[in-house]
């Protein structure tokens, strides 16, 4: 990845590759949404509201992912000092609290009709939560760290501490007795009939694309901003 490292050698990437991932993104997306809420089948059980599992479960996939990104990130910060990783995590921290939160909405949402109810402690909707207030505190140590003009290193190992959390949710089904059902889709198969698995991997594969363009936005952004603050400073003197 240092081949990266040099931001112009980096831009020259990211530009194209931005629009490449947002509008091939945005195509997945209305493919996988027109296939689940009108050409899938209702579930027996569930009826009309398992459609909601089409944004929810990209939500939460992505919002784990992205805290896996972050540490990832911040290792590469800590171990190989790479110059674009802390712009690099602090760029996936906004759209993955959005996306947790949008896991939370639409799950709390599936739940009623389920469930009965919004809202349960249970393992894995209380881990999610934490995962919102881990990208929260994130958020506020990335920009405080940011003004005080540190490196970034308090942040990073925020970074990695937080992704205690990540097995924490993916297993909380396994090692609690839950609501939540367990892993529909692994890496032995599915137990998703196909008519509703298609429209969940093509919406999964857009909104996992968009994700990656909002991340490329939002790091071309804090690069032309630290530029910027570099010419002031520079004027300044």
């Amino acid at each position: 990845m240092h081949i990266y490292a040099n931001p112009a050698r980096f831009l020259r990437l990211a530009r194209p590759l931005t629009a490449w991932l947002g509008w091939s993104g945005g195509v997945l997306i209305a493919l996988g949404l027109l296939g689940g809420l009108f050409l899938a089948p209702e579930d027996y059980l569930q009826g009309d509201s398992v459609r909601i599992m089409y944004v929810h479960v990209p939500a939460a996939w992505l919002g784990m992912g992205g805290w896996t990104g972050i540490a990832v990130a911040s290792l590469m910060q800590l171990v190989w000092r790479h110059p674009l990783a802390a712009t690099a995590a602090r760029a996936v921290a906004v759209p993955g609290a959005l996306f947790t939160a949008l896991c939370l909405v639409t799950g709390s949402l599936w739940g009623r009709p389920t469930w009965g109810t919004y809202w349960e402690w249970d393992g894995r909707m209380t881990s999610m939560l934490v995962l919102l207030f881990l990208y929260i505190g994130y958020i506020a140590l990335g920009d405080a760290d940011r003004q005080r003009g540190g490196e970034g290193r308090i942040t990073a190992i925020f970074g990695l501490v937080g992704a205690i959390n990540i097995p924490i949710i993916k297993y909380s089904v396994e090692w609690w007795n839950t609501l939540h059902q367990g892993q529909s889709i692994g890496v032995g198969g599915s137990s998703i009939d196909n008519t509703m698995l298609w429209p969940l991997l093509l919406s999964a594969l857009g909104f996992s694309l968009w994700f990656g363009s909002i991340v490329l936005m939002r790091m071309r952004a804090a690069l032309a901003r630290q530029k910027l603050e570099a010419r002031l400073r520079r004027l300044a003197a």
